[in-house]
């Protein structure tokens, strides 16, 4: 299996941290933000971005994790990590990884709209461009024009370093 490196450390914060001046520019006017991070490796660049907002913003970031089956997604229930969480008149910022066909995203969306929140944006640390939902990316690291048969994966925890493949 060949891996082509896309992006690396350096990268993947440069572009996170631009992410972030990106969201506190289209928020300032916001006391608090509450992110989803979609469960894995989404969520886990959900915290690399909450860190890189609070470090240049005021803004306080409530973050959870929303769990689902990526490839039959209502085969189980889709949760979010908070009992008596209430979206109502919030700005919510839903987070992932990589965005294919847009079909997670999609399906993530669905406990957020059972509330009536002010705004829902979406942040992406690579966009594929191969959507086959109605879901496109507010915030994006990178865009990717790829085959389909071609893959994303983001490393984050690995030895403390961040990387981006294609594979």
């Amino acid at each position: 299996m060949k891996k082509t490196l896309i992006l690396d450390q350096a990268a993947i914060s440069q572009k996170t941290r631009r992410i972030a001046y990106q969201i506190v520019e289209d928020n300032y006017d916001e006391k608090e933000i509450i992110m989803i991070g979609i469960d894995g490796t989404g969520h886990e660049y959900a915290q690399l971005l909450k860190k890189e907002i609070e470090s240049i913003s005021e803004i306080s970031i409530k973050l959870y994790a929303l769990s689902l089956d990526k490839q039959k997604p209502l085969s189980k229930p889709i949760t979010i990590d908070a009992p008596k969480l209430s979206l109502d008149n919030k700005v919510v910022l839903m987070v992932d990884d990589v965005a294919n066909t847009g079909k997670t995203m999609y399906y993530a969306l669905k406990p957020v709209m059972e509330f009536s929140p002010k705004k829902v944006q979406v942040a992406v640390l690579v966009d594929r461009q191969h959507k086959l939902f109605p879901v496109s990316s507010d915030f994006v690291g990178l865009s990717l024009s790829t085959t389909m048969q071609e893959h994303i994966r983001v490393e984050l925890a690995k030895a403390g370093k961040a990387e981006a493949y294609l594979i």
